[in-house]
């Protein structure tokens, strides 16, 4: 494995034009904050794009920015920040030096995506090297674009096999005023999943709503829902009024004693351990892992025996789960389920683990944009 650097569209361009077809795949790279998309069984080209990183525009009056693929996020996170603006898709790693062209191509989204809407939502444009060392753009730089083929959003979760993302846009929201976060412990996945699904019913204005699973030696596991409200700090003690009056109901759960509200430096902190994956254990690897809240109750059965600490985020509908024995257990238990997997850091043949899914639709789309197979495939 040999590792090229590009600093500008063009080095990207001549690297791809110049790699023999069908020989050596060519990676593209940043920051390796999620190793296992770039870990490769097959003879590889490493094409290092932290050199292709910067701001090229930002309308705060128009909550759009374009940059760079390399770009880290905490970049991007500061400039919006200092008009009052975030990236409301939460992308994940952010402190850990993820970039901008990683987190499309790996579909990321945190917690936030449960009220905003994920990282495809917000992606407006982008510009990407096809297998042929064409320059190809997709979308464009405003919120209003011309009708057709949506090329950003195929980008998204495409893990580098269609091409190499050298630019991006995306739409951006005011970012709120505070935080508030109701803290609820379970012993019970019924009860939790009950809690959970009051919140949902209920219709309130959550900005994350997340179940936090510490399994236990016992097979037994404590269940943390916590649920993130943001808005205006005067009212953020009435509404978690409300949200544990709601919660509470019926389900056998004092929550004016169980619940913890956290505001501030605390809240901050809860859900940066969330972003940052700063719960997940240094040996463990990190699977994401696409689910439905009525599968939650199947699959806690199926993962008790592991021990395992689990995250479902994005209102039950994404598991994060901390993994510490073989991939390939967890591989054909998924398969079992009927699920899929995207493994982020961890040993494994295949970042994809699971239920195959789309794969006859990104053939065909892989065998235009990359016809001479110069980019890695995940079967």
């Amino acid at each position: 494995m040999r590792t090229m650097t590009a600093a500008t569209v063009e080095d990207v361009q001549a690297i791809i034009q110049g790699s023999a077809p069908g020989s050596t795949k060519i990676q593209a790279q940043g920051a390796s904050t999620k190793a296992a998309l770039t870990q490769a069984t097959d003879p590889v080209t490493q094409l290092d794009l932290r050199g292709l990183a910067g701001i090229l525009e930002y309308e705060p009056g128009e909550y759009t920015f374009t940059a760079l693929a390399g770009t880290p996020l905490h970049e991007i996170a500061a400039a919006l920040a200092q008009h009052h603006q975030f990236m409301p898709f939460d992308p994940p790693l952010v402190q850990a030096g993820a970039t901008l062209g990683g987190t499309v191509a790996a579909g990321l989204s945190g917690s936030g995506r449960y009220r905003y809407g994920g990282v495809r939502d917000f992606l407006i444009g982008v510009r990407f090297v096809d297998g042929q060392g064409r320059l190809v753009r997709g979308g464009g730089k405003v919120v209003k674009n011309a009708a057709g083929f949506d090329l950003p959003k195929l980008l998204v979760g495409s893990l580098g096999q269609l091409g190499v993302i050298t630019e991006v846009s995306f739409k951006v929201f005011p970012q709120p005023e505070s935080y508030a976060t109701l803290q609820i412990l379970y012993s019970d996945v019924q009860a939790a999943l009950g809690g959970l699904q009051r919140v949902v019913d209920a219709h309130f204005d959550v900005y994350a709503l997340d179940l936090l699973v510490d399994a236990q030696a016992d097979s037994s596991a404590q269940y943390q829902l916590l649920i993130r409200l943001g808005g205006m700090p005067s009212l953020a003690g009435q509404r978690i009024a409300q949200l544990r009056q709601v919660i509470g109901r019926d389900i056998g759960c004092d929550v004016a004693v169980n619940g913890t509200m956290l505001t501030d430096a605390a809240d901050a902190a809860l859900w940066m351990t969330a972003r940052e994956f700063d719960w997940v254990p240094p040996h463990a690897a990190l699977v994401k892992v696409a689910v439905a809240v009525g599968q939650i109750t199947q699959l806690e059965a199926a993962l008790a025996p592991y021990a395992v600490v689990r995250r479902y985020a994005v209102g039950g509908n994404l598991l994060w789960l901390a993994w510490t024995t073989p991939l390939s257990t967890l591989d054909a238990l998924l398969r079992q389920l009927g699920l899929s997997g995207l493994v982020l850091r961890g040993a494994h043949t295949t970042p994809l683990i699971g239920m195959a899914r789309g794969q006859f639709f990104m053939q065909r789309i892989k065998q235009a944009l990359d016809p001479h197979q110069r980019f890695p495939s995940f079967e």
